[in-house]
């Protein structure tokens, strides 16, 4: 590619305001896999991405170099960490890092808020260290409805929208695309409005746009101030013991709002682990004619008696896809539900009875 016509791949980006992507959009709308084809970015960016488990990210087994406690090295040069101790502590390790990096990606969980990640950037110390560039929003287009679930999260993380990227439209009739869109101009408007299959997009259309007006989210930090106690902003980092303690403060104060949001949508999420084997068509029944129709997303790793491979499974609304791969680790079944007021008791006998 031609340098010069692609002014992403010329930026020489300081740490000192390194530029920063959330990722937000709900249930299944594809964030997993626009992370990808960012880390599969062909601008010669560093890129670091922040999620919540690595597992969510199908980093391709040519580009993984290493592994180290919960941070992955890609040979092209970029990073994945996971957000374990807090969102601001994992921000300083990259911060920290000897070398450059250029990019920050964050990806939200589906049923976030958006706000609270963004009254980070915006609103403590790292609105010093890190330039919030925009809030970019995946919608699976053909799911969304303008009621959408009844979800607060996913009507805020369309309101909070810079960039709005309307996804999956390989399976979705244009016109409802069309009245998707119109829906979605009315609840954000100005957003920059992007059309994607297997978010697929030209990176200069979603990075370094600089579409965050920080300044509109003053009355915001405000109010966090007042029910949060935002009173960190002047700590000095190089001591390691308020470093400490400040991360931890936000490490609580996003798993309050994450929790009290839970609560407000009726969302549950659901876990279920086994050391023994599914049956194949006894867990296809449950998945055809018993799973309930409020389940809206699961993912896990599957284990069938009549299988010798382990599958990636990933379920989204009414479609599923099971992916087969060789066991590294003894075998065993690991899976998460998520939905509007499930009922886990039930949930977990149904998969019981699948198992052998």
């Amino acid at each position: 590619m031609n340098t010069v016509s692609n002014p992403i791949s010329e930026l020489d980006l300081p740490k000192r305001g390194m530029p920063v992507t959330i990722i937000t959009g709900f249930l299944g709308s594809g964030k997993t896999t626009l992370l990808n084809q960012i880390l599969k970015n062909k601008q010669d960016l560093k890129v670091a991405v922040l999620v919540n488990e690595f597992g969510d990210i199908n980093i391709d087994s040519q580009l993984l170099v290493s592994l180290d406690q919960d941070m992955v090295e890609l040979s092209n040069g970029c990073i994945c960490c996971t957000i374990n101790d807090g969102l601001v502590d994992a921000v300083y390790r990259i911060l920290e890092r000897q070398e450059k990096i250029d990019y920050l990606v964050i990806e939200t969980t589906g049923i976030a808020d958006p706000l609270p990640i963004i009254l980070t950037f915006v609103g403590t110390e790292l609105r010093d260290l890190t330039r919030l560039d925009s809030v970019l929003t995946l919608v699976d287009t053909s799911t969304f409805t303008p009621d959408h679930f009844d979800s607060e999260a996913a009507l805020k993380q369309v309101a909070f929208a810079d960039i709005v990227l309307l996804n999956k439209t390989d399976l979705t009739p244009p016109e409802q695309v069309e009245e998707l869109e119109s829906y979605i101009r009315t609840v954000k408007v100005g957003a920059r409005m992007l059309r994607s299959q297997y978010g697929e997009v030209p990176l200069p259309l979603i990075l370094d746009v600089a579409l965050t007006d920080a300044a509109a989210y003053k009355e915001y930090d405000s109010e966090e101030e007042n029910h949060e106690h935002h009173h960190h902003e002047h700590h000095d980092h190089e001591h390691h013991e308020h470093h400490e303690h400040e991360h931890e403060h936000h490490h609580h104060e996003h798993h309050h709002h994450h929790s009290e949001h839970l609560q407000n949508d009726g969302f549950v999420s659901v876990s279920f682990e086994s050391d023994r084997p599914f049956a194949v068509k006894k867990f296809e029944t449950f998945l055809t004619e018993e799973v309930s129709t409020a389940v809206f997303r699961a993912k896990g790793i599957l284990w069938f008696q009549e299988s010798e491979a382990r599958h990636v499974f990933q379920l989204s609304g009414p479609r599923y896809d099971l992916n087969q791969e060789d066991w590294l680790e003894p075998p065993k079944n690991q899976l998460v539900l998520i939905g509007r007021n499930l009922d886990p008791a039930k949930l977990t006998a149904q998969l019981t009875a699948c198992l052998v």
